[in-house]
């Protein structure tokens, strides 16, 4: 969903047009009979264990009078059905979530839910994980599980409760535990935002109710085996196990379809015994695969999937059955010459260019507002999404797979998970009951995520590696899985005794570093894979700071760089913004409003961010110490944040949105901070000829000092370079301050590429030997002030919108009126609504570009019709030096 993008926040820190809120009280789940049949519990009543004093076997038991409990959906934590209920005040604006008293979550919780099932013939399960920390579960007035059965966040549960279920009304009951990511194997924040006062205690995955036959199928898969380089062939290996849950002997038949293809087999269990039934290409000749469908990342092919049924029947009557999605691809990451991992994925090396992810702080699950995130990474460009923990449900990955966006899941640091190996720092040291409870969330993710062909590794650790019997554990959860693909020692250049080394770094940075410094092939330069990493502050346009600051805040924000900020991050590292603000003053000059320090933040984090993309984008087929993954660190906050996020948490775009857009286009011309060298990258399959490159230096008056045109250019394909020409050291009559443009057209003369860059004849100095962990000095700062003195410029702009089906498109012309020789610098167009309000999410064809006296450009943006809510758009047009504007969409 999209979170209240036309309004302002409620006290329900959830409003938006596709919103989940509280369930009314009382809504019983109907529970299907099928055999094989999954039901998500729909609703929930809760309340704290300090205002109920009633036996648990009362409160589980139907007819409860749940008087003053209050309703929430089938996925929330305790703070986010308080919300949904109106309990605090939005806990997205200024400090709001301090308020918030934490005693409230330090004593046990209830959930309460009630199903019918029409008949009791068939067994009954209880199915689920995502419980965080730990609950005691009671059916229908009887315990079923304690807390020592059911703890950990991924830990999965299957309780057969058929001797407790009745035809009618049944009741299930949970009471979990208070969480603290320090003491439990859970999910923590770590220092990405002020973490919840509830530590996310609650039930953040479905519940299911399953019903089936004496037999039941469970963990059914498929192992694929793709002929590479060739593509030719694959080999299917379909498991499942077959489980006889009955008392006594059972005959089950096994069959199964992939496609046209169909299989079966008859298996004899005794009472309570359980099998595993296997197909394989030997016994099963469909199962080898001529021509399969190849699934590929966005952008290198398409995202096909197969699908395989599997029944399980006794004496001719169906018992169970279930259904499975995969695809068919390669993955593989080897170590290079350099010791950094390099991905192949069908045989085709790639760079990965990724995001790390967040979820909602609250964990709440909106599918649309996934999925709005993910078009994101796509219009972005990138191809990866890094879960550092908080591993999404289910849909997030089959969105992936559907996208063809490729994930990174694994551990997170910094809390529990990574407290026996990380020395002195926050996470307790582990018992001897948490090493199966870390063995068994490996065994739940890895068949959960197997057959994802979005997924391409496992990270089982993060900052740190496990240890030796850590890492076996979770080793021989991945074996028995059958996980097909890489598994990763740490995000951090660190080893594992089995695995070695990571081929990874984390070597920051984290905060402000100039945009030359991507270009070094040391720290946190492009080289290697950097699994987290960028310039720290993300500051958000001026229409989402202003929803999420207090007006004290917002001056405060700009007037000064030592104040805590809130917004930032619980660390002290990370608590102001003055690396930040005396970067922003040091190389632009200082602001003299909230709207010019909004302005600057806007064409540093452009610069920055490209720069970073870039500088990996060039290094991907160096022959000495090649780029070979970048994650952006983040790729989008759970809250409303100042850094750390290529899009707000309203997903309005700013300067480091369009940054990285420009910087990872499909083919693409960029200059290089370290040699001047213009490069042209081709991030397409099929090489491309005949291509024009010119670059044309200005003043920031607009006169033109220095233009080369060079033809002839070629460049080979998957992330190939080509060096078009190097820009002189000097050039007469350059000021300190200069604008770089450099174009690339294509044989006919059209053009596919542009970039704008502002640059100073005294660049930015990196005081390498005091390299910190999470940043590299400045020395001294580029001289980019010049850019203050650039003259105003008309921009006029007109818009047409076609909103006649679900998807609405408008068209904006845009043109630079000056009669100068000025160029319009970093222009941003907004679509907003009749009162001024960003219409989001958007897709924009380009933005926030530079238009030099007479030149117009066409963008189009496209966006979900209803979120204009019936009103007719506008577009509003700034910039550096552009007087904002706003005209009617025709």
């Amino acid at each position: 969903m999209v979170l209240g993008l036309l309004g302002s926040l409620t006290t329900s820190a959830w409003a938006g047009p596709h919103d989940r809120r509280a369930a009314p009280p009382g809504r019983v789940t109907r529970v299907s009979s099928a055999p094989g049949g999954t039901t998500a519990l729909t609703d929930y009543t809760i309340q704290s264990t300090a205002k109920v004093s009633d036996p648990a076997a009362d409160i589980s038991s139907p007819g409860y009078p749940a008087t003053g409990w209050y309703p929430t959906g089938s996925r929330s934590t305790v703070l986010a059905a308080l919300l949904a209920n109106g309990v605090y005040a939005d806990p997205f604006y200024s400090t709001n979530q301090r308020k918030i008293p934490k005693t409230d979550f330090q004593v046990p919780w209830w959930y309460r839910s009630d199903f019918t099932v029409a008949d009791t013939a068939e067994r009954t399960y209880l199915d689920f994980s995502g419980v965080i920390s730990a609950a005691d579960v009671y059916v229908d007035g009887h315990q079923v599980a304690t807390t020592k059965d059911v703890t950990g966040a991924y830990t999965h549960h299957e309780l057969d409760v058929t001797s407790l279920v009745r035809s009618g009304t049944n009741t299930v009951a949970f009471r979990i535990r208070p969480n603290d990511p320090n003491k439990n194997l859970t999910m923590g924040w770590i220092d990405w935002l002020q973490p919840p006062p509830d530590e996310n205690m609650g039930i953040v995955r479905d519940v299911l109710v399953r019903r089936g036959g004496p037999v039941a199928l469970r963990d059914a898969h498929v192992v694929t085996k793709l002929d590479v380089p060739s593509l030719a062939s694959a080999d299917l290996t379909v498991k499942a196990q077959a489980r006889n849950d009955s008392g006594t002997p059972a005959t089950t038949t096994v069959s199964g379809s992939i496609g046209a293809t169909t299989f079966e087999k008859t298996v004899t269990l005794a009472a309570h015994e359980t099998k595993t039934v296997t197909f394989t290409p030997s016994d099963t000749p469909g199962l080898h695969l001529t021509s399969p469908k190849v699934w590929w990342p966005a952008g290198m092919g398409g995202q096909p999937l197969y699908d395989l049924k599997l029944t399980a029947s006794v004496s001719g009557t169906v018992s169970d059955t279930t259904h499975q999605t995969f695809g068919i691809r390669d993955v593989q990451a080897p170590l290079n010459s350099d010791g950094a991992r390099q991905y192949r994925i069908n045989g085709r090396k790639l760079l990965i260019k990724g995001g790390g992810w967040s979820p909602d702080e609250f964990l709440r699950w909106d599918r649309s507002y996934v999925e709005d995130r993910l078009k994101y990474a796509l219009d972005l460009g990138l191809n990866t999404i890094r879960l550092e923990g908080h591993l999404e449900p289910d849909e997030f990955f089959d969105l992936a797979d559907r996208y063809g966006i490729l994930t990174l899941p694994g551990w997170e640091c910094c809390d529990k998970w990574e407290g026996q190996v990380n020395g002195g720092e926050s996470g307790d040291t582990w018992t001897a009951d948490d090493y199966p409870v870390a063995k068994a969330s490996m065994a739940a993710e890895a068949a959960r995520l197997r057959d994802h062909p979005s997924v391409i590794s496992f990270l089982i650790g993060s900052d740190f590696a496990p240890d030796a019997t850590i890492e076996k554990n979770y080793l021989d959860a991945l074996k028995a899985a059958d996980w097909p693909t890489p598994v990763v020692a740490a995000a951090s250049a660190n080893s594992s005794p089995q695995l070695g080394s990571s081929g990874m770094k984390m070597t920051g940075p984290y905060d402000w570093i100039p945009p030359n410094y991507w270009y070094a092939k040391r720290e946190g330069g492009a080289t290697g894979f950097n699994s987290e990493t960028s310039a720290g502050p993300d500051i958000p346009t001026l229409d989402t700071l202003r929803r999420m600051m207090t007006p004290a805040e917002l001056d405060t924000l700009w007037k000064n760089p030592n104040a805590k900020q809130y917004h930032r991050s619980p660390s002290s590292t990370f608590g102001t913004l003055k690396l930040y603000d005396d970067a922003l003053t040091g190389r632009y000059g200082a602001p003299t409003s909230l709207s010019d320090y909004v302005r600057k933040a806007q064409l540093a984090q452009y610069e920055n961010v490209r720069a970073q993309f870039e500088a990996y984008g060039r290094g991907a087929t160096d022959s000495s110490k090649p780029s070979t993954g970048v994650v952006y660190w983040m790729f989008n906050s759970g809250w409303t944040s100042l850094h750390w996020q290529l899009m707000d948490r309203y997903l309005d775009q700013g300067g480091a949105y369009f940054g990285a857009k420009k910087a990872n286009e499909p083919l693409h011309v960029q200059y290089s901070y370290d040699d001047r060298s213009v490069v042209v990258v081709n991030n397409r399959h099929s090489p491309a000829s005949g291509l024009t490159a010119r670059a044309t230096l200005f003043n920031p008056d607009g006169t033109q000092k220095y233009d080369r045109t060079v033809t002839g250019v070629k460049v080979s394909g998957d992330g190939a370079h080509s060096s078009a020409l190097t820009l002189p050291a000097s050039v007469t009559g350059l000021s300190t301050t200069y604008l770089v443009r450099l174009t690339l057209t294509d044989a006919s003369g059209k053009e596919i590429s542009r970039n704008v860059y502002w640059l100073s004849g005294k660049p930015d100095t990196l005081d390498w030997a005091n390299t910190d962990w999470y940043y590299t000095p400045t020395t001294s700062y580029a001289d980019l002030k010049g850019l203050s003195s650039m003259a105003q410029v008309p921009v006029s702009a007109t818009a047409s919108t076609d909103a006649s089906g679900e998807t609405a498109t408008t068209t904006v012309t845009v043109r630079n009126t000056g009669g100068g020789k000025t160029p319009s610098l970093l222009t941003d167009v907004h679509l907003v609504d009749a009162s001024g309000k960003p219409v989001l999410p958007v897709e924009w064809s380009d933005n926030e570009v530079s238009l030099w006296p007479g030149e117009t450009v066409t963008l189009t943006a496209t966006y979900r019709t209803a979120d204009l809510h019936g009103s007719v758009p506008r577009v509003r047009v700034s910039g550096w030096n552009t007087p904002e504007r706003t005209v009617p969409s025709e």
